[in-house]
């Protein structure tokens, strides 16, 4: 039996609620609630796709923060290059800029890049990246965190002060235990953070973001 390519072989790849029942699940990108304003390229369900890797290491942090009163709210994990190209294109093609007062509102879309927020290769596309955040059991709503997901901006950069203490606490909070469960953090947003012994370092994946991908 032939082998499917590589960058297309889901095998290896699960629906993070199947490990992890208690996570919420808001995937920006298969809304028009991002920085586009579009559907992005790609996602063809709501759900959230990672390695196998990932989803029990994100099952060990979202226990150890279920008893402190935290679940973990997730917007986007595997995202497979199609996206990004739709990103890329984005950025270097379109003049569209209708969500800039939401998403970039202090930076030129030009600078997007070179700045670090968009990539023209992205580690989502390797599966063991995702993008969370905590929401508060105890009032049912997200942490304060001082600034939302996919606010491009210096005030999202994780070790940005100047935020009352409570929201540099809670990035602390979410920033610490991600660590321990064996993530690593990206310096430019406090939601982001890539497995630090992810299984496919090379591999950038196209398949799309649907149940069908890991379940056929």
């Amino acid at each position: 039996m032939r082998r499917p390519d590589p960058e297309k072989d889901a095998s290896d790849f699960v629906l993070l609620a199947d490990y992890v029942p208690s996570i919420i699940q808001e995937i920006r990108y298969h809304s028009t609630y991002n920085f586009i304003g579009d559907r992005i390229d790609g996602y063809e369900d709501p759900v959230a796709l990672c390695t196998r890797e990932c989803a029990r290491a994100l099952k060990g942090v979202a226990g150890e923060l279920f008893v402190q009163g935290y679940r973990l709210k997730i917007f986007d994990a595997y995202r497979p290059t199609t996206a990004v190209k739709h990103f890329v294109l984005w950025g270097i093609e379109d003049a569209d800029q209708r969500m800039k007062p939401y998403f970039y509102p202090d930076i030129d879309k030009t600078d997007t890049f070179k700045l670090g927020y968009i990539a023209s290769r992205s580690s989502h596309s390797r599966g063991s990246t995702v993008d969370l955040t905590l929401l508060d059991m105890a009032t049912g709503r997200e942490v304060d965190m001082g600034s939302p997901f996919d606010l491009f901006g210096e005030v999202s950069h994780p070790d940005y002060t100047d935020i009352t203490k409570e929201q540099y606490n809670a990035r602390m909070l979410l920033r610490n235990a991600m660590i321990r469960g064996g993530f690593e953090p990206y310096e430019c947003e406090w939601w982001h953070f890539t497995m630090a012994d992810e299984p496919y370092p090379d591999t950038y994946f196209s398949f799309p973001v649907a149940v069908e991908s890991v379940r056929a």
